[in-house]
């Protein structure tokens, strides 16, 4: 008989680590400290394997919900959290919001999120679509899940074929870069009216 570690038990019965941790912190399931950390029973673990029992999936969902503007789109945000509320079927550990672009990478609320999947304190993401959690790259977000036992759902899951998903994507693409140009547009317009009016100069000098 051995006394694995956390890491190893998990890795054994094919668990999320906080499947193992909470029946542990329970008494459900046998475990010894060995110094600050907590050790299981090898027999144990395969007991566990054998009759399937002792280590039930642990449900922890993170809700994530995102809408473009900055501004005067809370009811949306809302809605997405109502959504994902009412078709809960395990304990909600936290809601993320970001109010960005979906092509943005660092987003405050996905940084979050990220952090919460890192260490283990979750085990499910949910979102209203995919395109909440990335306009592209939702894949990969997939596969870094995946490493730490976290699984994506998605409320409403696209039905498009390929090449409808492709021209949706190319639009949501357009889309985006042209709102960014033309906030880009309105920034410089901004900055030659206050130029013209006295009120800044263009030199950068302060003078």
């Amino acid at each position: 008989m051995e006394f694995l570690r956390l890491s190893r038990a998990v890795k054994r019965l094919g668990v999320h680590p906080v499947t193992l941790r909470l029946p542990a912190d329970s008494g459900k399931i046998p475990a010894t400290w060995v110094g600050r950390e907590r050790r299981f029973s090898s027999l144990d673990v395969e007991a566990m394997k054998t009759t399937g029992g002792g280590a039930d999936r642990v449900r922890l969902e993170a809700l994530y919900v995102r809408v473009s503007g900055s501004s005067g789109q809370e009811s949306s945000l809302a809605a997405q959290e109502e959504d994902l509320r009412a078709t809960s079927d395990g304990e909600i550990v936290r809601v993320f919001k970001d109010r960005s672009s979906g092509l943005r990478e660092n987003r405050p609320g996905l940084n979050r999120l990220l952090r919460l999947v890192t260490d283990g304190s979750v085990t499910v993401i949910r979102v209203t679509h995919e395109d909440r959690l990335a306009r592209f790259g939702a894949g990969w977000l997939k596969q870094l899940f995946a490493v730490h036992g976290v699984t994506l759902e998605v409320l409403h899951p696209k039905k498009l074929g390929g090449r409808d998903e492709l021209l949706e994507d190319f639009v949501s693409l357009v889309t985006t870069f042209a709102g960014r140009l033309d906030g880009m547009r309105s920034a410089d317009t901004r900055k030659r009216l206050l130029a013209e009016s006295g009120q800044c100069s263009d030199s950068g000098d302060g003078r």
